[in-house]
């Protein structure tokens, strides 16, 4: 499957034409890391950006408890393309891990030159505050 397609899959990305996700795809990098290392550690100003697994098996972890696995197609880091905070959870490769990394430096000038990603981006955040919010609410 070809990275566009996959960058169709995140919510961040999903109302992009094929246009602006092949233009998007361009700026990714290939990044690979073995078993057991961590491209995203909880509370640190880890890892530069945002990353779609192309192989292999991750785990998310916070405060060392277990969240989710994650496989081809998923993707975290989305908050580290716009924000300087420390990670709130661990990632770590539970298999030889392939990705597709964008910086959150070229993801700036993305952002800078078309409006619609922008736009996009703005409205996937207000999502995830929502829903931390509800959740709040609801313990």
């Amino acid at each position: 499957m070809a990275l566009a397609d996959d960058l169709k899959q995140v919510p961040l990305f999903a109302d992009l034409s094929d246009r602006e996700l092949k233009r998007l795809a361009g700026d990714f990098k290939e990044r690979e890391f073995e078993p057991g290392t961590s491209p995203l550690r909880q509370e640190r100003m880890s890892g530069i950006g945002f990353f779609v697994i192309v192989e292999g098996e991750a785990s998310v972890s916070r405060d060392g408890k277990e969240l989710a696995r994650l496989g081809p197609g998923d993707h975290f880091g989305e908050l580290g393309l716009i924000s300087d905070r420390a990670r709130t959870a661990t990632v770590t490769a539970e298999t030889p891990l392939r990705t597709a990394m964008l910086a959150s430096w070229e993801f700036r000038e993305i952002v800078k030159e078309s409006p619609d990603i922008a736009w996009k981006l703005l409205q996937h955040v207000v999502d995830l505050l929502v829903d931390t919010q509800e959740r709040a609410g609801a313990a």
